[in-house]
């Protein structure tokens, strides 16, 4: 039987209700929830000493399970005759108490001020139908006689689905006639239990929320408020951020009912923000949520929780890592929550706790009661310590945080908040006793590359040595390095290669300041750094005909939307090479960590590296995206196998000279053979 009226405007009308009854007959109409569903957030705001006005009534039970529960002063009218005489004839001898009224709540009859609580259940939705005038002059009505019947201090409750043009009108309209104003959402209202009344005509269930309007004889101030989780309530200065909340949580329904209803298998993952009710500025959770085509063997639905520290790495950080993750893990759907920086959590335990009702909403269809397993990586929540917080003019807000990795191993970051998927500096952290303490404190292991690129970068520096001093001599090899970072590749030159003196250029002195201060970057006779644009330091250095044995580019671009993500693209403009080649003259070598996902990007930066210099090659890295170039002029390197020999001396120097210097205990940092295989000359 269809029941819903065939245009909007016939909500406002006696003749369409009057017909939606007569045909509805004693079948109660429960759009937005029933009893059971409210009674949390009625309860808090209406009183059992109440005298309650229950507008636009219709066959509603609600009115007869507030009087069955104690609230004994209920008063219901309805435009409708049809429906009062049906509703009066139903509790004349059950709810004696109870009155019914056929009366217009745009008009009504009663004196000023006979009501403690006006209820409305769905009568507003009804009336404000469009923002047309004619609509918009019966809701200022409706308004206006609310606030006339209410006494001093008297609340209007009002269950709606809140469009955003309804809301605008609240705010705007109850603020200003001495109303305070709070938004709760009514979260166990509208879920949908199978009827065709606690859906949406698409099949979605409601979003349901109660609006509070308390009657104040005179407010200095607008008092705005908004409820979205659970009990908490909080203030809200602007009208803006009343209808964003209100809004998010609109979406954030609608995405979930329709994970509900079907399978995104195919398609790109839906990713949601949780927010901590009190801290809304900054997510508490992240979840990704992905579907494969269903396979046989497969369990249906999971939560993969990753720990602290672990979301920058692939298999959790890019949307190729974790479909990655769901096929290994083998759910149709998989839920992929991350924890976000500046919040506290206490245990896994905890943590699936808080996250019970949202991975249960994602659920698909049929398994929102089901027991839902949860996945992580071993038992632990992770730990992550903030240890500094501060903010770069050039890069925005960052933190340096202590993470625990495997086997309990501390790492130190560098994270710029604005990426924060991308960690900008690793270090790895161990404890030994420091001259003047006689206990053993954290430093900074030098030895550690979190880079793998940043070893290759190590042996062209090695190879540009070799090549630039006489065989059996060790005499000065200058370097430059364009990028600093946290300073972890100038570091380990600086500790395993002694016969170089480096100079690191950085655009941000912030970024200085991070690297002495918790990346133990030594800055002396031997590295020192120049705060300048690397671009403008080369023209500069190339005008005073300066000389290096080695230029290095490690210098990351801030554009995400290039398909080069290292160097910018400004970095391999020819005037730029032509100063590298100035610079390093017809001996020395020029070392380039190039990343680029696009082909033809990187076909034309090797093109410019060939026209720049007489030897380029490069080698890929298995596990990264980097690409690391070897760019010179030295005529030693003409042949093939001049590059591999001499290329294979150095990546043996750089194992010696790591095991002489204590910076790692392996045989081999560089395998040699598969370096030498994978040359591409």
């Amino acid at each position: 039987m269809n029941l819903l009226p065939k245009t909007t405007a016939d909500f406002g009308s006696t003749e369409y209700w009057n017909a939606f009854f007569r045909k509805r007959g004693k079948h109660a109409f429960e759009w937005y929830g029933e009893y059971p569903e409210l009674c949390d957030q009625l309860h808090q705001y209406i009183k059992p000493k109440d005298e309650i006005l229950v507008v636009g009534c219709g066959n509603s039970k609600l009115s007869m399970d507030l009087y069955d529960v104690g609230f004994k002063k209920i008063t219901n009218i309805d435009i409708s005759p049809v429906v009062i005489k049906q509703m009066q004839e139903a509790n004349r001898s059950t709810r004696p108490e109870m009155t019914w009224n056929q009366m217009d709540a745009t008009a009504m009859s009663f004196p000023d001020e006979s009501f403690s609580v006006v209820l409305d259940k769905g009568t507003l939705d009804a009336l404000f139908t469009d923002e047309s005038t004619a609509v918009v002059t019966v809701v200022q009505k409706y308004f206006t006689e609310i606030g006339r019947v209410l006494r001093a201090a008297g609340r209007y409750v009002c269950i709606s689905l809140l469009q955003e043009h309804i809301l605008r009108k609240l705010v705007d309209h109850f603020p200003a006639a001495h109303f305070m104003l709070r938004i709760v959402r009514c979260p166990e209202a509208g879920k949908g239990n199978g009827s065709e009344d606690s859906v949406g005509a698409d099949g979605s269930s409601l979003v349901v929320f109660a609006i509070v309007a308390t009657k104040l004889k005179n407010i200095p101030m607008r008092i705005l408020e908004l409820g979205l989780a659970g009990n908490h309530i909080e203030r809200i200065q602007r009208p803006e951020e009343l209808l964003a909340g209100v809004a998010a949580a609109q979406k954030a329904a609608m995405v979930c009912n329709g994970l509900a209803r079907g399978s995104i298998a195919g398609m790109a993952e839906v990713s949601l923000d949780l927010f901590a009710p009190s801290a809304k500025e900054r997510p508490r959770y992240t979840i990704h949520v992905l579907d494969q085509a269903p396979k046989r063997g497969n369990g249906k639905y999971a939560a993969f929780i990753v720990p602290q520290g672990r979301e920058t790495e692939w298999l959790f950080a890019t949307p190729a890592g974790r479909r990655k993750l769901q096929e290994s893990a083998k759910f149709d759907r998989l839920a992929i929550v991350t924890l976000h920086r500046g919040h506290v959590y206490n245990n896994l335990e905890a943590v699936k706790t808080e996250l019970a009702e949202s991975v249960k909403s994602l659920a698909p269809n049929g398994l929102q009661g089901a027991s839902i397993p949860y996945l992580s990586i071993g038992a632990e929540v992770g730990r992550r310590e903030t240890i500094h917080t501060g903010r770069s003019e050039l890069s925005g807000e960052y933190v340096v945080e202590e993470i625990a990795g495997e086997n309990g191993r501390l790492f130190r970051r560098l994270v710029f908040l604005a990426n924060q998927s991308v960690v900008q500096s690793e270090a790895a952290l161990k404890m030994a006793r420091v001259r003047g303490s006689r206990t053993a404190q954290k430093v900074i292991d030098p030895g550690y590359l979190a880079c793998q690129h940043h070893l290759f970068m190590t042996v062209g520096v090695q190879l540009a040595a070799n090549m630039t001093n006489a065989p059996g001599t060790s005499n000065n090899c200058p370097v430059a390095v364009v990028g600093l970072g946290g300073g972890g590749l100038c570091t380990f030159i600086r500790e395993c290669l002694k016969q170089t003196t480096i100079t690191a250029v950085e655009i941000d002195p912030e970024i200085e300041q991070i690297a002495v201060k918790y990346f133990g970057l030594t800055l002396d006779q031997r590295l020192r750094v120049v705060i300048a644009d690397g671009i403008q330091f080369l023209a500069d250095e190339a005008a005073r005909e300066s000389h290096y044995s080695a230029l290095l580019f490690d210098v990351d671009s801030k554009d995400p939307t290039v398909g080069m993500s290292c160097p910018p693209a400004a970095f391999l403009e020819q005037a730029v090479l032509t100063n590298v080649r100035k610079l390093i003259g017809e001996k020395g070598l020029f070392v380039l960590n190039l990343v680029c996902r696009n082909e033809s990007l990187r076909d034309t930066t090797v093109e410019s590296l060939k026209r720049t210099f007489r030897y380029v090659l490069s080698y890929q890295l298995e596990e990264d995206v980097n690409e690391i170039f070897y760019c010179t002029d030295n005529e030693r390197l003409k042949d093939v196998s001049n590059w591999q020999d001499l290329l294979r001396t150095a990546a043996d120097d750089v194992n010696k000279l790591a095991r002489k210097e204590k910076l790692t205990h392996e045989q081999e940092l560089v395998d040699i053979s598969d370096f030498i295989t994978a040359l591409k000359i």
